[in-house]
């Protein structure tokens, strides 16, 4: 079982997929990742979540993000199965998915739960950085289907937060206030952040969200 913690690199593999063979590093080129995992093709769960992730190509795009799906299953099975994810969710699969027959990049990831199932994989999810590290890491149980509005939530979070010197507090949604990190002392905050602030307490200093860069 994979030990992967946040900040780490993520590891790079070669891998068979419904689109052809990729490297994973040469996939995501200069663009943040999402790469999540399904516990097997023909399931329904999943089925509605790839639909959702097909539909959702745009906004991701927006973000700068690719996506990349897997399943333990062959190429033959994600074919038919992407033609009934086309048919039931009215959309069309536009996103590689991997087929991780031996499971090896299962096993690089640690998408396999052992107390669930020694053989399928969980819902799992990792939001990559452009820089190839760890940013996210969630699972999800096998019978829980995610919620991608709130990954693309996480992923405004993160790359707001990456590119300036504030976090995102609890409900957060972009456009909102975001909070001043404590490393930033008054005299740094008034240069930094043109539109002001309000100190509720001295740890605790709200402004307006600054421009999000990419």
């Amino acid at each position: 079982m994979s030990e992967l913690k946040l900040g780490d690199k993520a590891p790079n593999f070669d891998a068979e997929t419904s689109e052809g063979k990729i490297n994973f590093y040469d996939y995501l080129g200069d663009s943040w990742g999402i790469l999540f995992s399904h516990p097997a093709d023909y399931t329904p769960v999943c089925t509605t979540e790839l639909g959702t992730v097909a539909n959702y190509k745009k906004e991701f795009e927006k973000r700068n993000v690719k996506v990349l799906a897997l399943s333990v299953d062959g190429l033959e099975s994600h074919k038919g199965w992407i033609k009934d994810i086309n048919e039931t969710q009215n959309t069309t699969v536009n996103f590689p998915i991997i087929a991780d027959e031996d499971r090896k990049v299962s096993n690089l990831y640690g998408m396999i739960h052992p107390k669930a199932d020694d053989t399928l994989t969980v819902r799992s999810v990792y939001v990559i950085g452009t820089d190839k590290t760890i940013k996210l890491m969630i699972t999800y149980p096998a019978s829980t289907g995610r919620n991608f509005d709130e990954l693309l939530r996480v992923i405004d979070s993160l790359q707001l937060t990456a590119y300036n010197k504030v976090a995102t507090p609890a409900n957060w949604k972009n456009g909102e206030d975001v909070v001043i990190s404590p490393s930033v002392t008054n005299e740094e905050a008034d240069k930094m952040f043109p539109k002001g602030y309000k100190t509720v307490k001295p740890y605790l200093r709200m402004t307006p969200q600054p421009e999000l860069k990419k």
